[in-house]
């Protein structure tokens, strides 16, 4: 495995500066740095918006198809190097090898592929008025900006890239400080594809370095995927130039269980909504409804199939549950967990940091959680679940709408009736109905309140990477009353 060198991409090619500020990469599992570059200066920034400016007019012109090609021929890349993209992917992240075979690169390779094929079928419409008629335009939108998190980085840098690139725009991507290798790699990717200098530059750094991009006069749009305290920030800087913005942001959303759902799948549903990638989803179900008929049953499964989860090195084939990102990161759920203790919630499993090298924390389940807790309100973003109870419809929907959060809600049930009813009133922008955290490309995704605006994927996303142009086409004489 190669890991990519760690400089700025920028017009085609790598570029160092070692006039940045330092950028370690840390090993997740081990504490250990495996690259370090340099934070991306004004001179860098501005090489990579003015390549961009550059490049875009002439992509944006070309033949959908032709765009098509080239990211199809990424496509054809990614899948080629699917076992060292996915060990790259865990040693960035400390995600273990079994994830990361199945839902980072291929799910960018996905969306690449899904917009590959989307783009030559946008187009406009035709109004007729009688004598005179309106036809539109599908135009890109020009110059983007996008800011990936740190949890999900190649997935989150296509998912980004895909929409812009399919539909005619350039990209500058500033991915997150802390997982940088896979954006580098996704660039180096789509050049080797035949993707033009210039279409798609890759700088690195920390917030700094996000502000002067969506702050800067020639940036047309910018998506971000991060925190609600760093969306604010964005949403403002962009307000400032009246930028178009896209923002997929944190969430604490609820799980509900009713008490004729199949125990064992909801079971399964709240750990895979919980646990998966160390519990550093944004759309987990981290709180965790379950009628007070079978909650004991369903807390004792899940305490049972949760004490099996197997911790340790992700690059081995067994591991189950890796690290989470940061020593910081650690210690922010660790702290959660005192706080959550200490307000009553009651320990069911996990809840230490293992005696190990790397940032781990055990799956953790609470119970005897109440609305009002810290652990309830406040997204934690670890393998930290909390588990409440209900009585019933009305009580339950109430409870899980009374959050400032609306990214996600889940439902288990087998009264498909009440399944549609319940989800028609929870305030979230991404439901599922007896299955949680599937998010194919086909399917919009995003959030509502302050879980962000627009959407990723899909055919919505087209909205957000394209303008609409109206034209007036007269056909008969003018008439003016002068």
């Amino acid at each position: 495995m190669r890991i990519p060198e760690l400089v700025h991409f920028v017009d085609g090619g790598p570029l160092a500066d070692p006039a940045g500020p330092p950028l370690p990469v840390i090993d997740p599992a081990t504490g250990r740095e495996i690259a370090r570059g340099h934070g991306a200066t004004a001179a860098v920034i501005e090489r990579a918006l003015a390549a961009a400016a550059r490049a875009q007019p002439a992509w944006g012109a070309m033949r959908p198809v032709e765009r098509a090609r080239i990211l199809h021929r990424a496509v054809a890349l990614i899948r080629a190097r699917a076992e060292e993209l996915a060990r790259l992917e865990t040693l960035d992240t400390g995600k273990p090898i079994a994830e990361t075979r199945v839902a980072d690169w291929p799910s960018g390779a996905e969306a690449l592929e899904y917009f590959a094929g989307l783009a030559p079928t946008v187009t406009g419409r035709t109004i007729p008025l009688g004598g005179d008629m309106v036809y539109t335009l599908r135009e890109p939108v020009g110059l983007c900006v996008g800011i990936g998190a740190w949890n999900y980085p190649s997935q989150i840098a296509c998912w980004k890239a895909a929409p812009a690139l399919a539909l005619g725009n350039a990209m500058v991507f500033k991915p997150s400080e802390l997982t940088p290798l896979g954006a580098i790699r996704l660039a180096e990717i789509l050049t080797e594809a035949g993707l033009p200098p210039g279409v798609f530059n890759v700088v690195l750094g920390g917030g700094d370095v996000g502000a002067a991009l969506v702050t800067d006069r020639r940036v047309a749009k910018v998506s971000l995927t991060g925190s609600v305290p760093t969306g604010r920030r964005v949403y403002a800087m962009a307000a400032e130039g009246i930028r178009a913005v896209t923002m997929e942001l944190g969430g604490k959303s609820p799980l509900i269980v009713f008490e004729d759902a199949d125990l064992e799948d909801a079971v399964g549903a709240a750990m895979l909504g919980n646990f998966y990638s160390a519990g550093q989803v944004c759309s987990n179900g981290t709180r965790v409804f379950v009628q007070e008929a079978i909650a004991q049953r369903f807390l004792d499964r899940l305490a049972e199939r949760s004490r099996a989860i197997r911790l340790g090195d992700p690059m081995e084939e067994s591991t189950q549950m890796g690290p989470l990102i940061s020593a910081a990161q650690r210690d922010r759920v660790l702290a959660h967990l005192r706080t959550a203790l200490a307000e009553g919630a009651r320990l069911v499993c996990g809840g230490r940091a293992p005696d190990r090298p790397g940032f781990f924390v055990e799956p953790t389940v609470l119970a005897d959680v109440t609305d009002a807790m810290t652990i309830a309100r406040e997204e934690v973003f670890g393998p930290v679940m909390s588990v409440l109870t209900f009585a019933g419809e009305e009580e339950v929907i109430a409870r899980a709408n009374a959050t400032e959060y609306g990214l996600a809600a889940g439902v288990f049930t087998r009264d498909l009736a009440r399944a549609h009813r319940v989800v028609a009133r929870l305030e979230a922008g991404t439901c599922w109905i007896n299955a949680y955290n599937l998010t194919p490309v086909e399917a919009p995704f995003g959030g509502v309140k302050a879980s962000g605006v627009g959407r990723e994927n899909g055919h919505a996303a087209v909205e957000h990477y394209t303008r609409e142009k109206s034209v007036y086409l007269g056909l008969g004489k003018v008439e003016a009353p002068f």
